[in-house]
């Protein structure tokens, strides 16, 4: 490796982690994400590197229009997916930030990265520079060929279609985890009363298999349907050995199941005040596939 090689390597090892950042939440997917990103670097390999005033600039320039161009290709898969799409589950627990992803909050949980489904891939990308990035609107000009005034535009559509971010104070923690638990402890038992006080008025079920894992095709709204659903479904369909292991999922409360050491199911929930709002399952075998195997965790497991 000469010397102009390793520093082109060692600047975009640099702003790998944004890169990765802004390229999962525009795309909702580890696999695409890292593909985004190796092409991304032969094009940044392919450069001329003189001609490049901000490393930083270019790079997430080609990142966020190769994230475009990849969600207006994929609409069609999208729309033919088989029952509810979700995104791919990330762990942010105990192991800390393996993947790079430079920014643990709110707009990479779930329950935002579902919002983000309602919005067009411009508008996607203009939202998460400009709401998440804080980029400037003379930054994202750049990035995506628009003007600014565009760029004005496309954001006030994006906030329309998802409303206004939500207030940036969230439950503590410590909270967060205690009602986790108390949602486990009523799952275990079976209590139906236990489990229905722990949810509010307009709580939603959400569940991903993709046709191969097994799920709940729609979603199930309201507190004796989602209370019903979850306890009758541990009954029918869900296999009575696996391991639970507790652990940060999108950076809310979650757990990994495990069948055979084997990651069978996630589930992640999002939280109103002191209430669960709504609870993702995620059992298609291909969104669980790069998550860690039992034997190299070390979380709570029961």
């Amino acid at each position: 490796m000469n010397a102009e090689t390793s520093i082109m390597l060692a600047t975009f090892d640099q702003y790998r982690g944004l890169l990765f950042s802004i390229a999962y939440r525009m795309l909702g997917s580890v696999a695409d994400a890292e593909d985004i990103l190796q092409e991304a670097f032969i094009r940044w390999q392919q450069s001329q590197q003189e001609e490049i005033r901000s490393p930083r600039a270019f790079l997430v320039t080609i990142v966020s229009r190769l994230c475009v161009n990849h969600l207006q290709s994929a609409r069609v898969q999208r729309e033919q997916y088989v029952g509810q799409w979700l995104p791919e589950p990330i762990v942010t627990g105990s192991e800390g930030d393996p993947l790079g992803i430079i920014r643990i909050d709110e707009s990479l949980s779930m329950a935002f990265l579902v919002l983000l489904e309602r919005l067009t891939p411009v508008e996607r990308a203009v939202f998460l520079l400009r709401e998440v990035f804080e980029y400037e609107y003379s930054e994202i000009a750049s990035v995506l060929g628009q003007t600014e005034a565009n760029c004005r535009q496309i954001l006030r559509r994006a906030r329309q279609h998802v409303g206004a971010m939500r207030p940036r104070f969230r439950t503590p923690p410590q909270k967060r985890d205690a009602l986790m638990e108390s949602f486990l402890a009523a799952i275990n038992t079976g209590a139906m009363d236990g489990l229905m006080i722990l949810l509010t008025e307009d709580v939603v079920l959400h569940s991903d298999g993709g046709g191969k894992g097994v799920a709940v095709p729609n979603l199930v709204r309201g507190i004796d349907k989602v209370a019903r659903g979850i306890l009758g479904s541990l009954d029918r369909l869900v296999p009575k050995n696996l391991v639970w292991t507790l652990t940060g999922i999108n950076g809310q409360p979650g757990l990994i199941n495990y069948l055979d050491g084997v990651p069978h199911s996630v589930l992640t929930i999002d939280i109103k005040g002191d209430r669960i709002q709504a609870i993702y399952v995620i059992t298609n075998p291909e969104k669980l596939s790069r998550l860690p195997e039992l034997s190299q965790r070390n979380d709570s497991t029961f």
